[in-house]
C-alpha cells in the first residue's frame, strides 16, 4: 500500500510476490485497476459534458441506436447519468455467467477476446433488474441501484461515438498524459503485466488450492475495468480530480452527487453511496472518504481520499478465496486499514 499524509508518503508491504519464493511484494509495482477504471471513464464523459458535446440527460438510444432493445430493455429510457451511476436497470451480467466460475473455466477462457457489443448483448438477453426512469417525465421516480459492468461498457462506446476515438485513447490523452501517470494504460488484448508486479492468486469454488490468475486478457472488462495502474498513479489521479485539474466545478459537483447503494453492497461497504463513477463512504472519525474499489479473480484494489484531499491511501492485495465468509473478513480488514489511515494519518 501507499499512503500520502500531506507532503509525506509512506509505503508498506507484506507477504510474497510469488508463492514459495520468499520474494517480497515490489514497491510501485503494476496492478490491474479493475473497477478503478470506472472513475477514469466517468471523468472523460464529464469532460465531454463540460465541452457541450454530450449531456448527462442524453439517452443511450441517441448515441447507440438500437443497441439496447428487447426483453424489456429500452435504450430510450436509459440516460448517460443512469449508466455512470448504475441506475440503468440493465441486468447485472458478467461474462462468467456463460463460461462458469471454477478454476477449469478460468483456464479455458483466460485469453478470450471479447468485444463490447458481446458484453452488452449478454446483459440484454435478460429482462432488466428493475424499471428504468423515463427521462422525458420529470415526475418519474428515480430508479433503484445495481452495480454492473455493462453500464460502463456502454459509456465507453458512447465516448467513442462522440469523439471518434476509443475510450482508452481519450483516457490517455485527457487524464494519463496531463497528470503524468507513467504506469497507467489500457492493455487491450495484452495478457501480461509490466514488471515489477506481484502475482495474483484465487481459490475458486470447489478448489482446495490456489490458481495463478496473473496472466489473462481483460477484454471482458473493457471500459468497466481493464486499466493497468500503480498505487502512486491512483493517488495522482484522485488528487488531480478533486483538486480541479480534470473537471470544472459544475461537473465535479455532479460527479459527487450520490445515491444510496443496494442492500447487498451495504454489508461489505457500510454506508456506501455512489456518485458518477465515485464511491463515498463514512469515516469513523467523521466526514467521508471518496474513491473507487476494484476486484478481479485473485486481486483486490481499494483507494480512499479525505474530503479535503489531505490524506489518501491506495491498497493492492492479492490472494482471494471465493467464499462469502473469507471474502467478508478480508474486506472488513481492508476497510479498517483504510479508515485508520485516513482518520489518524501517518504515525
Amino acid at each position: 500500500m501507499e499512503v500520502r499524509d500531506g507532503r509525506h508518503r509512506v509505503r508498506a508491504r507484506a507477504g510474497e510476490a510469488e508463492l514459495g519464493t520468499g520474494r517480497p511484494v515490489p514497491y510501485g509495482g503494476s496492478l490491474r485497476a479493475a473497477s478503478v477504471t470506472k472513475p477514469f471513464v466517468a471523468t472523460v464523459v464529464l469532460q465531454l459534458v463540460a465541452e457541450e458535446r454530450l449531456s448527462l440527460g442524453d439517452t443511450v438510444q441517441r448515441w447507440l441506436p438500437g443497441l439496447v432493445a428487447g426483453n424489456g430493455n429500452d435504450g430510450r429510457r436509459i440516460t448517460v447519468r443512469h449508466l455512470l451511476q448504475h441506475t440503468s436497470g440493465i441486468h447485472s451480467y458478467d461474462y462468467t455467467d456463460d463460461t462458469g466460475t471454477d478454476a477449469a473455466a478460468f483456464q479455458r477462457h483466460r485469453f478470450d477476446r471479447l468485444q463490447p457489443e458481446q458484453l452488452v448483448a449478454g446483459a440484454i438477453r435478460s429482462k432488466p433488474d428493475f424499471p428504468s426512469a423515463d427521462p422525458a417525465d420529470p415526475a418519474d421516480p428515480e430508479p433503484d441501484w445495481n452495480y454492473l459492468n455493462p453500464n460502463y461498457v456502454l459509456a465507453g462506446m458512447i465516448v467513442e461515438k462522440v469523439t471518434g476515438r476509443s475510450w482508452a485513447t481519450e483516457v490517455r490523452e485527457r487524464i494519463v498524459e496531463p497528470l503524468g501517470l507513467t504506469g497507467t494504460y489500457a492493455p487491450g488484448q495484452d495478457p501480461f503485466l509490466p514488471r515489477p508486479h506481484a502475482r495474483t492468486y484465487h481459490r475458486f469454488p470447489g478448489s482446495a488450492g490456489w490458481t495463478d490468475t496473473t496472466v489473462r486478457t481483460m477484454s471482458w472488462a473493457d471500459a468497466a475495468g481493464s486499466l493497468v495502474t500503480t498505487e502512486r498513479d491512483m493517488d495522482r489521479f484522485c488528487t488531480g480530480l478533486f483538486g480541479g485539474r480534470l473537471l470544472p466545478p459544475r461537473e465535479l459537483a455532479a460527479m459527487r452527487r450520490v445515491v444510496p447503494v443496494g442492500e447487498e453492497f451495504q454489508v461489505p461497504f457500510p454506508g456506501l453511496h455512489y456518485g458518477l463513477g465515485l464511491m463515498r463512504q463514512p469515516l469513523t472519525c467523521g466526514g467521508h472518504r471518496w474513491g473507487h474499489g476494484g476486484d478481479t479473480d485473485g486481486g483486490t484494489v481499494r483507494n480512499g481520499l479525505t474530503e479535503d484531499g489531505a490524506r489518501s491511501i491506495a491498497v493492492n492485495a492479492t490472494g482471494k478465496v471465493a467464499e462469502d465468509e473469507p471474502l467478508l473478513r478480508a474486506e472488513a480488514a481492508v476497510q479498517r486499514l483504510v479508515d485508520t489511515v485516513l482518520c489518524e494519518g501517518v504515525r
